[in-house]
């Protein structure tokens, strides 16, 4: 058994029925390379049980504290059925990309079954182009970028046709005993004192930083911290790096910054990577720097669209991992949630540009500064039994127009490889990710680059923003403006 960590438990606790907390993409790939010149559920299952025990999430099964008294655990599903998990369809002819992105916008408005192993994959037939889509839903509450993207190793091979992988000595079946709602009540009331013990040594870590937290919306949260910081330093004297820079910008409200609906679009683009390190040399900056300032401009275009342009910045929420080397496959949630200005109020493209470096070098700065546990350390102030109902008031005051948002958007980028990837021998051809809108926050901009090209997934509220795929050409405008003339 092994136990959920508060910042684990966060993206439980954001669900409702508006709103889930699963991650996932639409890979594209390419039958023509496989044996047989075709791509059956048959060959994606077998090759997922094969691999299954080089996969432990995939077998995790939600097992619940009775009354909510400790974090729910992860244990292994005895009755695990690969036939439930993956599943396929075809869109209806022509499968054209709007097709498809509305069949992934309704799979993925709907829960995962918390009863059984929390991931789905559907294979999808039927593309224009002979191709194939294989659409992965995963929760937010196994894993994160990084050990989503060590999940992608074990499913996908360097060649169409590779040797067998070396598999651990586990059968990696679920076999072992699964605890009973007597041992889970128990496990809960021994917890119990854990919780002071954890919310004691948090402190000097949490209380300071708290406005970096999405608890930094609360009521008084920024004077607390700032108090905390004076206190900080007052018991132990100024030191190198205490004067660190702390974020300003506060987020306005924008038309997708409200209480979401139970409906999701999802779009989806490429841009050429080449261009984008074209525009990173010309300007001296990096290839993130251009792909937020990209994504500023966007924006700014969508708002402008609307009529809804504000004269400050948007603030965007920018996940940055901190798992260290030790913590290479165990899967879970080590992540920071920063916050950088989103310079939607910047005509001149190239001085976007400029200013976006600058936010994100000042962002890398306080990143740097900050505890690599601070979002674990936030979440262990509130009792369990009692978490998932401040977690998800955190997120209904970020959406209220009596409060303000923590963040406008999420804007995520994740370097991919440069070498072709193949899935049961089907070539993958473009990967683009899918992943959380929250209330308070309708939109979330992910770009993931493979084999020279940056892969763009856009989720939004469909209500919110019922025009998505004009960003993926505003996102094409904002490119072509900072290219060197």
């Amino acid at each position: 058994m092994r136990q959920l960590t508060s910042l684990d438990a966060q993206f439980l606790a954001l669900e409702n029925a508006r709103q889930s907390g699963h991650v996932g993409g639409v890979a594209i790939l390419d039958p023509s390379t496989a044996p047989g010149g075709k791509l059956e559920l048959s060959d994606v299952q077998q090759m997922i049980a094969e691999r299954l025990p080089l996969l432990p999430p995939m077998r995790w099964r939600l097992a619940e504290v009775p009354f909510g008294l400790d974090y729910p655990y992860w244990v292994d599903d005895r009755d695990f059925d690969l036939d439930f998990h993956v599943r396929e369809l075809a869109l209806p002819p022509p499968g054209t990309d709007e097709k498809l992105s509305e069949q992934v916008a309704r799979i993925f408005s709907r829960p995962l079954d918390r009863a059984r192993p929390l991931w789905e994959l559907y294979l999808i037939h039927g593309l224009e182009d002979d191709n194939v889509a294989m659409l992965t839903k995963i929760h937010h509450a196994a894993i994160d970028g990084l050990s989503g993207a060590e999940i992608m190793s074990v499913l996908f091979d360097l060649e169409p046709d590779p040797a067998p992988r070396e598999l651990p000595t586990s059968s990696g079946r679920g076999n072992g005993r699964e605890p009973g709602e007597v041992e889970m009540l128990a496990r809960g009331v021994l917890g119990l004192p854990r919780y002071p013990v954890r919310a004691l040594r948090s402190l000097p870590n949490a209380l300071p930083n708290l406005d970096e937290t999405p608890f930094g919306n609360l009521p008084g949260a920024e004077r607390v911290a700032r108090a905390s910081e004076r206190l900080r330093r007052t018991v132990r004297g100024r030191g190198e790096g205490d004067e660190l820079e702390r974020t300003t910008h506060k987020p306005p409200r924008t038309s997708f910054n409200g209480r979401v609906s139970p409906h999701r679009r999802f779009v989806f683009g490429r841009l050429e990577l080449d261009q984008v390190k074209e525009i990173k040399d010309h300007h001296g900056c990096t290839v993130n720097d251009v792909v937020v300032a990209i994504c500023a401009g966007a924006v700014r275009r969508w708002l402008i669209s609307h009529g809804e342009l504000p004269a400050v910045p948007l603030v965007a929420q920018i996940p940055v991992s901190v798992r260290s080397e030790a913590q290479q496959g165990t899967y879970g949630n080590r992540i920071m949630l920063m916050s950088a200005p989103l310079c939607t109020n910047i005509v001149d493209p190239g001085e976007r540009l400029q200013s976006t470096h600058e936010a994100l070098a000042s962002m890398k700065q306080r990143h740097r500064a900050l505890p690599a546990e601070l979002l674990q350390d936030a979440n262990n102030f509130i009792p369990p039994a009692v978490f998932a109902r401040a977690a998800r008031a955190t997120f209904t005051l970020a959406s209220s127009r009596r409060g303000r948002p923590t963040w406008n958007l999420v804007i995520s980028n994740v370097p991919g490889p440069q070498f072709p990837l193949y899935c049961a021998g089907a070539r993958l051809v473009a990967n683009y990710p899918v992943s959380v809108v929250t209330d308070g926050m309708g939109m979330n901009i992910t770009v993931m680059s493979y084999c020279g090209k940056m892969d763009i997934g856009i989720v939004t509220d469909r209500d919110q923003v019922p025009d998505a795929w004009r960003l993926i050409g505003f996102l094409e405008d904002a490119l072509e403006e900072l290219k060197p003339s």
